[in-house]
């Protein structure tokens, strides 16, 4: 973070372990009701980031009659986390709130990320008249694979359509805010995501030599988006080949059950791996573990997995339809669709010492030059242009 700019996150419920140099608003502590409460119990209500002078101060900016609203005995709107049934609610509620915080704090730039935040974000610029620069990760093209939920486009579109700047994960992501939300290409900006320097823990995890077996690996949500059945379909072809090769589906999701099946049916379960859900050092433990890394999504607005792979020297195979590909080349790209393609290159890459050796150490090199700070530095150079 620049040293002339400060950054206030404003997180729905606070859950305590948060880094402490950020300046954090728990909007579940911001009253929207007026109500009086004693300082000292309101000091044991507080989450550790805020204070009961900063309840009192925004209790002050209190702008309307939300009495009508579900709050609790300080005059606060609950979150529940997560997805939970009443999104839509929790996604408004969410705004209202930024209008509280809108009337209390001094800032310059409003910045939303993804639909969960645009309605919030629009209401905040409405009320301070500060530019709004929204940030999409994923559209619902991407999610729903072309079958738009129409209640979650029109927030999108009104995000969009309120911004002064939209920064896009890619160049793939920007062409569909363009072309499907119909937005001014002048405002619409491709900023791609990149990786933190692995930690020496992880750095240090051993990487076994597999010299009988190798091992593949798809890691990530077990979705239609993410194109699990094409990796299955192409590992069934390279089974044909070969019996010595194991595959790694890691995850969960909704299409979970029916991969499992189609492994049954393809005859091939004696070589499939599921393991379920990773999280944290399980997740490097399974890229140092695994000899190709595969990622077959049918739409990825970016795709963070395949840089965390190479990070851990393992060369990686990519959908063309995945906005990562446009910053690495130390990969190989194929068509989702195409699972003759991406057996071919799983088998060459098992089969072929001095082509994983290329990848594995050219794709280590790439990927160390795709830094957070340059990410950073372009983000700034955009919110200058904003305010000035």
């Amino acid at each position: 973070m620049q040293p002339d700019m400060e950054t206030i996150f404003c997180l729905p419920k606070p859950c305590g372990d948060e880094e402490n140099f950020l300046k954090i608003i728990g909007m579940n502590s911001v009253p929207i009701v007026w109500r009086d409460p004693d300082y000292g119990y309101l000091k044991s209500r507080m989450p550790s980031c805020m204070s009961p002078e900063d309840y009192y101060r925004m209790r002050d900016h209190i702008y309307a009659d939300f009495r009508y609203m579900h709050v609790n005995d300080i005059g606060c709107m609950e979150f529940a986390g997560g997805y939970p049934q009443n999104l839509h609610e929790e996604i408004n509620n969410f705004s209202i709130i930024a209008g509280v915080v809108a009337r209390s704090e001094n800032f310059d730039i409003i910045h939303a990320h993804d639909w969960l935040t645009f309605p919030a974000g629009v209401h905040a610029k409405m009320i301070s008249g500060r530019p709004l620069c929204i940030h999409v990760h994923a559209t619902d093209f991407d999610r729903s694979r072309g079958k738009v939920n129409p209640t979650v486009y029109s927030i999108e579109k009104n995000g969009m359509d309120h911004a002064d700047c939209i920064m896009c994960v890619s160049e793939l992501t920007r062409r569909t805010v363009i072309n499907e939300y119909h937005q001014n290409p002048d405002k619409v900006f491709a900023m791609h995501n990149a990786v933190y320097p692995l930690p020496m823990e992880y750095q240090n995890l051993p990487r076994p030599e597999h010299k009988k077996e190798k091992v593949v690996t798809f890691l990530g949500r077990i979705t239609m988006q993410k194109g699990s059945e094409y990796f299955v379909e192409a590992a069934a072809l390279v089974l044909k080949r070969t019996k010595n090769i194991r595959f790694c589906m890691a995850g969960s999701g909704d299409m979970l059950e029916a991969m499992i099946d189609l492994v049954a049916q393809r005859g091939i379960a004696d070589r499939f791996h599921f393991p379920g859900f990773m999280r944290g050092r399980q997740v490097y433990e399974c890229y140092k573990n695994s000899d190709v890394f595969v990622m077959p999504s049918v739409s990825e607005p970016f795709g963070i997995a395949p840089l965390e792979a190479m990070q851990c020297g393992t060369p990686s195979i990519i959908s063309k339809q995945s906005g990562c590909g446009e910053i690495l080349s130390k990969v190989i790209k194929v068509d989702y669709w195409d699972i003759h393609a991406m057996a071919d290159a799983i088998y060459s890459v098992c089969a072929n010492p001095s082509l994983f050796e290329y990848l594995q150490n050219e794709g280590m090199k790439e990927v160390d030059e795709i830094t957070w700070e340059k990410v950073g530095q372009r983000i700034r150079g955009l919110y200058d242009n904003l305010v000035n």
